[in-house]
């Protein structure tokens, strides 16, 4: 079982989100949060395996609270919000968050989404995707190069897949596939999955 703390400030929002989780049969609400802080709190003591998190909340808001979380070095957070903001994903992605989706979403798209980010996944609203699209798209400095295998792995990351499918697809060891992606992220001055790709968007490096 899958389990998730959902954290949103409104109480009717947050019913329909654990509502729609409860049907999945791979899937635990096993908290519920309307702050930043009581997020953090539940997060240290019930040990979900996904945050859902909402941005903006009373006290800290989500992008520090999802700062906080990851952190713990344990549960991965995938942002749940009405906000499409750029400065908002950036800030979101860049605490830590391992994916950004719109509540506009279909509900299947909410489930998938926790259970690829609960597998290491990297998840990216298409709406949110085409705005880092666009905003590559805008005059910016040199792209650092990558190699033809970095570049060929990183896609493989945007795609959705996990070190040992890549490894698998590419039939190289999941060692290499992990060497490859800390180049990447040397080059790219990032720390982790979701940033090399959301920054490789930026930079025209993935489109």
């Amino acid at each position: 079982m899958i389990r998730v703390l959902v954290v949103d400030d409104h109480p009717i929002v947050r019913a329909g989100i654990v509502g729609l989780l409860d049907t999945e049969s791979d899937v635990e609400v096993v908290g519920e949060a309307a702050s930043g802080e009581e997020a953090v709190s539940l997060a240290t003591e019930l040990e979900p395996a996904v945050v859902l998190m909402d941005l903006r909340m009373p006290g800290i808001g989500g992008v520090e609270a999802t700062g906080r979380i990851v952190r713990l070095d344990g549960p991965r957070v995938l942002v749940f919000t009405t906000y499409e903001d750029d400065d908002q994903i950036l800030a979101a992605i860049e605490a830590g968050a391992s994916g950004y989706l719109v509540k506009a979403a279909p509900a299947e798209e909410l489930a998938a989404g926790v259970r690829a980010v609960a597998a290491g996944q990297t998840v990216l609203a298409p709406s949110i995707a085409a705005q880092l699209v666009a905003r590559a798209s805008t005059p910016r400095k040199a792209a650092p190069e990558l190699t033809p295998r970095e570049h060929e792995i990183l896609a493989l990351v945007a795609a959705g897949l996990s070190n040992p499918a890549i490894a698998e697809r590419l039939f190289i060891g999941e060692s290499t596939v992990k060497t490859h992606l800390i180049h990447v992220f040397e080059k790219l001055n990032v720390g982790d999955r979701t940033r090399a790709v959301t920054r490789a968007m930026e930079l025209g490096i993935l489109n």
